[in-house]
Protein backbone atom coordinates (compact mmCIF):
# COMPACT_ATOMS: atom_id res chain seq x y z
CA UNK A 1 0.00 0.00 0.00
CA UNK A 2 1.29 3.32 -0.95
CA UNK A 3 2.22 6.02 2.19
CA UNK A 4 1.41 9.42 2.13
CA UNK A 5 3.77 11.06 4.43
CA UNK A 6 1.71 15.03 5.44
CA UNK A 7 3.98 17.96 6.11
CA UNK A 8 7.79 16.34 5.43
CA UNK A 9 10.86 18.14 5.49
CA UNK A 10 12.39 15.38 3.58
CA UNK A 11 16.30 16.61 2.71
CA UNK A 12 16.79 14.81 -0.43
CA UNK A 13 20.06 14.09 -3.13
CA UNK A 14 18.47 14.89 -6.18
CA UNK A 15 20.89 13.27 -9.04
CA UNK A 16 18.92 14.95 -11.51
CA UNK A 17 18.47 18.85 -11.56
CA UNK A 18 15.07 19.64 -12.44
CA UNK A 19 15.79 21.58 -15.12
CA UNK A 20 17.06 18.47 -16.78
CA UNK A 21 14.39 16.17 -15.67
CA UNK A 22 12.51 13.82 -18.25
CA UNK A 23 8.85 14.82 -18.27
CA UNK A 24 6.93 11.21 -18.29
CA UNK A 25 4.67 10.06 -20.78
CA UNK A 26 0.87 9.41 -20.70
CA UNK A 27 1.48 5.55 -20.12
CA UNK A 28 4.07 6.57 -17.14
CA UNK A 29 1.19 8.57 -15.93
CA UNK A 30 -1.39 6.36 -16.05
CA UNK A 31 0.63 3.84 -13.97
CA UNK A 32 0.88 6.22 -11.26
CA UNK A 33 -2.51 7.13 -11.31
CA UNK A 34 -3.45 3.42 -11.02
CA UNK A 35 -1.48 3.31 -7.69
CA UNK A 36 -4.45 2.44 -4.91
CA UNK A 37 -4.36 5.86 -3.01
CA UNK A 38 -4.32 8.05 -6.30
CA UNK A 39 -7.55 6.12 -7.36
CA UNK A 40 -8.99 6.42 -4.03
CA UNK A 41 -8.39 9.71 -3.43
CA UNK A 42 -9.46 10.98 -7.36
CA UNK A 43 -5.85 11.93 -7.74
CA UNK A 44 -5.27 13.48 -11.06
CA UNK A 45 -1.78 13.85 -12.55
CA UNK A 46 -1.41 17.09 -14.58
CA UNK A 47 2.45 17.06 -15.15
CA UNK A 48 4.96 14.16 -14.05
CA UNK A 49 9.02 14.25 -14.20
CA UNK A 50 11.29 11.63 -13.64
CA UNK A 51 14.10 13.43 -11.34
CA UNK A 52 16.64 10.76 -11.23
CA UNK A 53 15.22 9.18 -7.40
CA UNK A 54 11.89 10.95 -7.14
CA UNK A 55 9.23 11.80 -9.43
CA UNK A 56 7.87 15.33 -9.39
CA UNK A 57 4.09 15.40 -10.03
CA UNK A 58 1.53 18.24 -10.72
CA UNK A 59 -1.41 16.82 -9.20
CA UNK A 60 -5.08 17.51 -8.89
CA UNK A 61 -7.16 16.91 -5.88
CA UNK A 62 -10.53 17.71 -5.96
CA UNK A 63 -10.53 20.71 -7.77
CA UNK A 64 -6.98 21.88 -5.88
CA UNK A 65 -3.28 21.77 -7.60
CA UNK A 66 -0.95 20.76 -5.56
CA UNK A 67 2.91 19.74 -5.68
CA UNK A 68 3.78 15.96 -4.87
CA UNK A 69 6.61 13.71 -4.85
CA UNK A 70 6.70 9.59 -5.40
CA UNK A 71 9.29 7.89 -4.08
CA UNK A 72 10.69 5.97 -7.20
CA UNK A 73 9.40 2.45 -5.13
CA UNK A 74 5.64 4.07 -5.53
CA UNK A 75 5.42 3.09 -1.83
CA UNK A 76 5.56 6.79 -0.12
CA UNK A 77 3.60 10.14 -1.52
CA UNK A 78 5.65 12.95 0.37
CA UNK A 79 3.59 16.61 0.36
CA UNK A 80 6.07 18.66 1.70
CA UNK A 81 9.21 20.24 0.89
CA UNK A 82 12.47 18.50 -0.97
CA UNK A 83 15.59 20.68 -0.33
CA UNK A 84 18.49 20.00 -2.95
CA UNK A 85 20.99 19.41 -0.47
CA UNK A 86 23.68 20.92 -3.45
CA UNK A 87 21.84 24.36 -3.29
CA UNK A 88 19.56 24.13 -0.81
CA UNK A 89 16.93 25.58 -2.62
CA UNK A 90 13.55 24.00 -2.79
CA UNK A 91 12.63 22.09 -5.42
CA UNK A 92 9.15 22.72 -7.53
CA UNK A 93 8.14 22.07 -10.56
CA UNK A 94 8.47 24.02 -13.16
CA UNK A 95 5.57 25.59 -14.17
CA UNK A 96 4.18 25.28 -18.18
CA UNK A 97 3.94 28.59 -19.62
CA UNK A 98 2.38 26.81 -22.89
CA UNK A 99 -0.13 29.70 -24.16
CA UNK A 100 0.76 32.00 -21.47
CA UNK A 101 2.51 34.31 -23.92
CA UNK A 102 1.22 37.11 -25.67
CA UNK A 103 -1.15 37.22 -23.06
CA UNK A 104 0.65 39.63 -20.29
CA UNK A 105 -0.62 43.42 -20.23
CA UNK A 106 2.44 44.76 -21.59
CA UNK A 107 6.70 43.57 -21.87
CA UNK A 108 8.75 45.48 -20.10
CA UNK A 109 12.69 45.68 -20.76
CA UNK A 110 14.66 45.49 -24.41
CA UNK A 111 17.32 42.53 -23.13
CA UNK A 112 17.35 38.90 -24.00
CA UNK A 113 16.77 37.36 -20.84
CA UNK A 114 12.89 36.23 -20.62
CA UNK A 115 11.05 36.25 -17.19
CA UNK A 116 6.99 35.86 -16.10
CA UNK A 117 6.13 38.70 -13.66
CA UNK A 118 2.91 38.08 -11.60
CA UNK A 119 2.09 41.53 -9.80
CA UNK A 120 -0.09 43.52 -7.74
CA UNK A 121 0.28 47.44 -7.54
CA UNK A 122 -0.73 47.87 -4.25
CA UNK A 123 1.71 45.13 -3.32
CA UNK A 124 4.48 47.05 -0.98
CA UNK A 125 7.31 44.48 -2.09
CA UNK A 126 6.38 44.91 -5.40
CA UNK A 127 6.73 48.27 -5.56
CA UNK A 128 10.35 47.57 -3.98
CA UNK A 129 10.98 45.15 -6.92
CA UNK A 130 9.88 47.41 -9.59
CA UNK A 131 12.10 50.59 -8.46
CA UNK A 132 14.82 48.23 -9.44
CA UNK A 133 13.57 47.58 -13.29
CA UNK A 134 14.94 50.83 -14.88
CA UNK A 135 18.82 49.15 -13.59
CA UNK A 136 17.95 46.19 -15.50
CA UNK A 137 15.75 47.13 -18.23
CA UNK A 138 18.64 46.16 -21.30
CA UNK A 139 18.80 42.97 -19.65
CA UNK A 140 15.37 41.71 -18.87
CA UNK A 141 12.22 41.09 -21.17
CA UNK A 142 9.42 40.98 -18.42
CA UNK A 143 6.10 39.59 -19.35
CA UNK A 144 4.15 41.62 -17.11
CA UNK A 145 0.80 40.39 -15.39
CA UNK A 146 -1.92 41.63 -12.89
CA UNK A 147 -2.56 39.16 -10.24
CA UNK A 148 -4.65 42.17 -7.50
CA UNK A 149 -4.50 40.55 -4.21
CA UNK A 150 -7.91 40.23 -2.26
CA UNK A 151 -7.00 42.10 0.57
CA UNK A 152 -5.92 45.23 -1.42
CA UNK A 153 -8.82 46.79 -2.12
CA UNK A 154 -7.36 49.61 -4.07
CA UNK A 155 -5.13 46.76 -6.89
CA UNK A 156 -7.67 46.06 -9.13
CA UNK A 157 -8.43 49.22 -9.83
CA UNK A 158 -4.68 50.26 -10.86
CA UNK A 159 -4.43 47.43 -12.46
CA UNK A 160 -6.68 47.92 -14.99
CA UNK A 161 -5.51 52.19 -14.60
CA UNK A 162 -1.86 50.62 -16.07
CA UNK A 163 -3.72 48.60 -18.39
CA UNK A 164 -5.43 51.61 -19.83
CA UNK A 165 -2.52 53.16 -20.92
CA UNK A 166 -2.40 53.35 -24.91
CA UNK A 167 1.44 52.59 -25.31
CA UNK A 168 3.82 49.99 -23.67
CA UNK A 169 6.37 53.18 -22.76
CA UNK A 170 3.38 54.73 -21.08
CA UNK A 171 2.31 51.63 -19.28
CA UNK A 172 6.04 50.97 -17.91
CA UNK A 173 6.06 54.69 -16.97
CA UNK A 174 3.13 54.29 -15.11
CA UNK A 175 3.85 51.00 -13.24
CA UNK A 176 7.08 52.32 -11.89
CA UNK A 177 5.41 55.92 -11.20
CA UNK A 178 1.84 55.08 -9.85
CA UNK A 179 1.12 55.64 -5.76
CA UNK A 180 -1.51 54.48 -3.82
CA UNK A 181 -2.84 58.13 -2.73
CA UNK A 182 -2.58 58.93 -6.97
CA UNK A 183 -5.95 60.40 -7.65
CA UNK A 184 -5.53 59.51 -11.46
CA UNK A 185 -6.65 56.23 -11.03
CA UNK A 186 -8.97 56.92 -8.63
CA UNK A 187 -11.12 59.88 -11.20
CA UNK A 188 -10.09 58.11 -14.43
CA UNK A 189 -13.50 57.43 -16.85
CA UNK A 190 -13.66 54.39 -19.50
CA UNK A 191 -16.29 53.72 -21.49
CA UNK A 192 -18.58 51.02 -20.78
CA UNK A 193 -17.41 49.36 -23.69
CA UNK A 194 -13.23 49.99 -22.18
CA UNK A 195 -14.07 48.86 -19.37
CA UNK A 196 -15.19 45.42 -20.32
CA UNK A 197 -12.79 44.83 -21.96
CA UNK A 198 -9.91 45.83 -19.34
CA UNK A 199 -11.64 44.01 -16.66
CA UNK A 200 -11.51 40.63 -19.45
CA UNK A 201 -7.99 41.12 -19.86
CA UNK A 202 -7.41 41.32 -16.19
CA UNK A 203 -9.57 38.32 -15.46
CA UNK A 204 -7.53 36.20 -17.99
CA UNK A 205 -4.43 37.48 -16.19
CA UNK A 206 -5.73 36.42 -12.60
CA UNK A 207 -6.66 33.27 -13.94
CA UNK A 208 -3.29 32.33 -16.22
CA UNK A 209 -1.78 33.10 -12.56
CA UNK A 210 -4.17 30.88 -10.37
CA UNK A 211 -3.23 28.21 -12.79
CA UNK A 212 0.22 28.50 -12.69
CA UNK A 213 -0.18 28.03 -8.65
CA UNK A 214 0.79 31.96 -7.75
CA UNK A 215 -0.29 32.61 -4.38
CA UNK A 216 1.43 36.01 -3.79
CA UNK A 217 3.25 38.74 -5.32
CA UNK A 218 5.18 39.24 -6.70
CA UNK A 219 5.77 36.02 -8.61
CA UNK A 220 8.47 35.20 -10.80
CA UNK A 221 9.13 32.52 -13.71
CA UNK A 222 11.82 32.29 -15.86
CA UNK A 223 11.79 31.25 -19.63
CA UNK A 224 11.50 27.41 -18.40
CA UNK A 225 8.40 28.07 -15.76
CA UNK A 226 11.16 27.81 -13.23
CA UNK A 227 10.49 30.17 -9.98
CA UNK A 228 12.87 32.94 -9.51
CA UNK A 229 13.90 34.40 -6.33
CA UNK A 230 13.25 38.26 -7.15
CA UNK A 231 16.40 39.40 -5.07
CA UNK A 232 18.45 36.87 -6.60
CA UNK A 233 17.41 37.91 -10.18
CA UNK A 234 18.12 41.67 -9.43
CA UNK A 235 22.00 40.44 -8.27
CA UNK A 236 22.49 38.55 -10.77
CA UNK A 237 22.85 41.74 -13.00
CA UNK A 238 24.88 43.62 -10.37
CA UNK A 239 22.19 44.94 -8.62
CA UNK A 240 22.67 46.23 -5.11
CA UNK A 241 19.70 45.97 -2.72
CA UNK A 242 18.90 48.40 -0.31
Amino acid sequence: MIQMTKKLLLVAAITTSLNAATELSTNEIKQIENLELFKRAQINITKAYDMGNLYALKIKVQGNNDEVFLTKDKKSLITGEVIDTASGAKVTIPADLTGVRGKEAFTYGSGSDEYFLFTDPECPYCKKFESYFPQIEKNVKIRVFYYPLEFHKNAKDMSIYIMSKKTTEDKSKTMLSLDLNDEAYKNRKYSKEELAKLEAKLAEQMSIAQNLGVQGTPAVFDKKGNKVSWPNMLQKYGVNLQ
